[in-house]
């Protein structure tokens, strides 16, 4: 069993999809970029604080002790990290920046627990080019809101995505692969 630090339904999925026992905590960490922070340094720096401040989480309620498990997703399109939309102009506007480009989505993993484990899962995804009426049809559904670089793969956007190199766990926001490797490195798999 482990304590997944996310409220993330597709995360909780993910581990389900794979039989991997959890209990959520959702701590709330700031999630404000430093100054000059590379991209990569940022999304692994989020899957760290996030799993520490579950494990701080888990300790403070005196939960049975189990490793924590912090992952974070980012969209990145030319160097710009592409944060989670909270309204339709937000995510008009990261959609029709990725229109008809390519955009790498990291997802960063940290496992703690009687170890320390952290991996990367590195994917670039390619969009095609798309008409207005789509974007706008597309943030009509509501389903950009909160998503990494506004869009879910798993859901209508993936009408939208001509080319993936990578990890397709990955883009949803929990790699299975590295996750795999990190449970196992703890003995959990």
């Amino acid at each position: 069993m482990i304590y997944l630090a996310s409220a993330s339904e597709r995360r909780q999925e993910l581990l389900k999809q794979i039989a991997m026992a959890f209990v959520t905590l959702a701590p709330a960490i700031d999630e404000t970029p430093q100054a000059g922070e590379a991209p990569l340094a940022y999304v692994q720096r989020m899957a760290h604080e996030k799993a520490a401040a579950g494990a701080r989480e888990r300790d403070r309620r005196g939960l049975a002790s189990a490793p924590v498990l912090g992952a974070d997703t980012i969209v990145v399109h030319e160097g710009v990290i592409l944060h989670k939309p909270d309204d339709g102009p937000a995510a008009r506007a990261a959609l029709r920046r990725l229109s008809g480009t390519e955009h790498t989505v990291y997802t960063a993993l940290c496992l703690l627990g009687p170890g320390h484990h952290e991996a990367v899962a590195r994917s670039d995804v390619t969009f095609k080019t798309l008409r207005e009426s789509e974007i706008e049809a597309y943030c009509a559904t509501g389903e950009p809101i909160g998503k990494a670089g506004g869009y879910a793969i798993q859901g209508r956007a993936a009408l939208f995505v001509t080319r993936l190199v990578g990890s397709y766990s990955g883009v949803v926001g929990l790699p299975l692969y590295e996750c795999g490797q990190l449970l196992a490195a703890e003995g959990l798999l």
